[in-house]
């Protein structure tokens, strides 16, 4: 019995077998012998061939002259009496102001920055602390649009508002810097370009339409400070700062940029 058992098996394989056969000689008579693939591109509905670009980057550089100079202004009153020592500020301030406009410093060019007031203490070994006064502090930025002026102008400042007044963090900067990025940018554009150019016809194409085009990275142009030890004390010198030359330097911004161009 085990013998017809195995027998009825082999039968059953062989016979599935041969039906595999023929549903597989079905199907390449049906297509021709050709297998999906070609069938595909014979009917036109090949993948379309990989764009063909090329990509670049370029950097520009741009400098100019410093032409204006900015600074930090403070006037530091203490009086007995808080009204007093505001009145005190509010009058240094507006003294300092008005010699500044004879150099050119229009209103619009300084801006307050800061207020405070604070009382100021006598210190006990075995009691509380008394108030002896009130210290007022006013501070703003000063902006002078003419370079040739700034020295003279800080000093005006100084001998207008005396020892109350202090001054920090001198800087110069350029006034059009918009113009001088522009000036980079185009470099940068220029720069990719000519590369890009260069490989096209070295590898026997030519550039295209451009695809995309993006600002990757952007230096502006720096402040250039004038440190001194003397203005970190807040003391100057009017004499001295009437005769102290300012190298103004030359300041530069750069710009990177990326470009990818189709090639024809």
């Amino acid at each position: 019995m085990n013998s017809n058992v195995t027998v009825s098996v082999r039968g059953l394989l062989v016979a599935a077998l041969v039906a595999m056969a023929l549903v597989v000689a079905y199907l390449l008579g049906g297509s021709d012998g050709a297998t999906p693939a070609a069938q595909a591109a014979d009917d036109g509905d090949a993948a379309p061939a990989q764009e063909r670009v090329l990509t670049m980057s370029g950097t520009g550089e741009a400098g100019a002259v410093p032409d204006q100079l900015a600074f930090s202004l403070g006037v530091n009153v203490t009086r007995p009496d808080l009204d007093d020592a505001l009145d005190a500020a509010n009058g240094s301030m507006g003294r300092v102001l008005g010699a500044l406009g004879e150099y050119g410093v229009e209103k619009a060019d300084v801006q307050t920055t800061g207020l405070s007031m604070a009382p100021v203490y006598q210190y006990h070994d075995y009691s509380p602390p008394t108030i002896t006064g009130y210290r007022v502090s006013e501070r703003a930025s000063v902006l002078v649009k003419e370079l040739k002026q700034g020295g003279r102008a800080v000093s005006a400042a100084v001998a207008a508002g005396g020892n109350s007044v202090r001054v920090s963090n001198i800087r110069l900067l350029v006034g059009d810097d918009d113009a001088v990025m522009e000036k980079a940018r185009d470099a940068a554009v220029a720069e990719a370009t000519a590369k890009a150019e260069q490989y096209a016809e070295a590898s026997g194409q030519q550039l295209g339409d451009v695809v995309t085009l993006r600002e990757m990275h952007a230096r502006p142009l720096p402040s250039v400070e004038l440190r001194s030890a003397a203005l970190a004390r807040g003391y100057l010198d009017t004499n001295a700062l009437k005769a102290m030359p300012i190298r103004a330097g030359r300041d530069h911004g750069s710009v990177t940029v990326q470009i990818v161009w189709e090639l024809s």
